[in-house]
């Protein structure tokens, strides 16, 4: 009969947004429905979570919804359970360096959202106190999954693109204020005070993808602002927005590549999708989404010319091709999956079976830092240099 591998995960942080969706219901409840994440000799893991939080109401409310029957609020004595060998962390980000040193020095594996921590000296501590203490680690990187930059990826491998020129990137919708009608995100996100921005957020998101698909980042320029300076939390009480709701930001990467990255929680959606990625090449170029890729080779690049006391001619959309999906990996399944429970399935075969998994707490740290040079870029109003943090 097939080993079962149990394995205990201490969840803190799970009755926030991206905690419960993403992480408890799309990711763990998805592996347990699933029967487990299944490895090479036919055994199979199988998490066994531990609900953390401070809110008892909502851990019940959790717990009743999901069939996960074990949660506490006391994340001490969770720590000190050795039932549980891994600790996530989903907690906001002005609490979540302290927990997982705590963690750390419980001996639990750790894995935990990003940003790491709101300095990058901390975000690298975490990642060093990890490495003397002997324990796997890791961070959330799911963009990488997301079927759109899972085939770009593809075309990149390919050599699709000849020489890659320039990278540009779309992000952001319009985040309600409050007043007359409910914010999609949580009112922390506009309190610098409580770790709140979106330079911290989403230039952690642009380093993984940057360094991951095109070159190390070497370079930032950014400018930041705060568009609206007023909002209304989730008791409808207004209060004022202090963090940064708006980032423009052009990297410098290795080999010479271009990047420029606008994020907005302060813009109306009028493109593909929510997040849109624009690679152009020598050879051809491709816009990639969250689910899908679209592809103007050389050949069927349009022969444009400027003329604007006419109606142009060329049907800018139609000149891009669609990106088949791949071939299901077995009958029944879907050809891509949540890319949050793609990344938590990796860390899992990483930590019972050894199998490689790079996402180190060391990326999370290289997140944090880019981050804290853009706002470092912002406030000197020049290029600032990304340095190389040591492994």
């Amino acid at each position: 009969m097939a080993t079962t591998h149990t394995v205990g995960i201490i969840m803190n942080g799970v009755t926030g947004r991206m905690g419960t969706n993403q992480h408890l219901k799309r990711s763990i409840c998805a592996i347990l429905a699933q029967g487990g994440v299944k490895l090479a000799d036919g055994s199979r893991i199988v998490p066994a979570p531990l609900l953390v939080g401070r809110n008892p109401a909502k851990l019940t409310e959790l717990a009743r919804e999901t069939g996960i029957s074990q949660w506490t609020t006391d994340l001490d004595k969770a720590l000190a359970d050795p039932a549980y060998s891994i600790y996530f962390d989903a907690q906001t980000t002005n609490l979540r360096a302290a927990a997982v040193k705590k963690a750390v020095a419980a001996g639990k594996h750790v894995y935990c959202e990003k940003p790491t921590a709101t300095t990058a000296e901390e975000a690298y501590e975490l990642y060093a106190a990890a490495r003397r203490a002997g324990v796997k680690n890791g961070v959330v990187q799911d963009k990488l999954w997301l079927p759109g930059f899972v085939k770009l990826r593809r075309l990149i491998d390919d050599g699709y693109f000849g020489r890659i020129l320039s990278v540009r990137g779309e992000f952001g919708y319009w985040v309600f204020e409050g007043d007359r009608q409910a914010p999609q995100r949580p009112s922390w996100n506009y309190r610098k005070e409580d770790g709140g921005g979106i330079i911290i957020d989403m230039l952690c998101h642009w380093r993984y993808l940057l360094d991951n698909l095109f070159g190390d980042v070497q370079g930032v320029s950014c400018l930041g602002a705060t568009h609206i300076g007023r909002r209304w939390d989730e008791e409808g009480k207004p209060y004022a927005a202090t963090a940064d709701d708006a980032a423009y930001a052009t990297f410098e990467l290795a080999g010479g590549v271009i990047a420029q990255f606008n994020s907005s929680w302060c813009v109306r959606v009028r493109r593909d999708d929510l997040l849109a990625v624009q690679v152009d090449g020598t050879a051809g170029s491709a816009v990639a989404t969250l689910r899908d890729c679209f592809i103007q080779p050389y050949d069927a690049t349009p022969r444009c010319t400027w003329n604007p006391d006419v109606p142009n001619p060329v049907d800018f959309w139609k000149g891009w091709s669609p990106v088949p999906d791949r071939a299901p990996p077995a009958a029944g399944e879907p050809a891509y999956d949540n890319a949050f429970k793609v990344q938590w399935e990796l860390f899992l075969r990483h930590v019972v079976a050894g199998e490689p998994f790079r996402w180190s707490l060391l990326e999370g740290a290289k997140g944090v830092q880019l981050a804290e040079l853009g706002l470092r870029s912002w406030q000197e109003r020049r290029w600032v240099g990304v340095p190389e943090l040591p492994a």
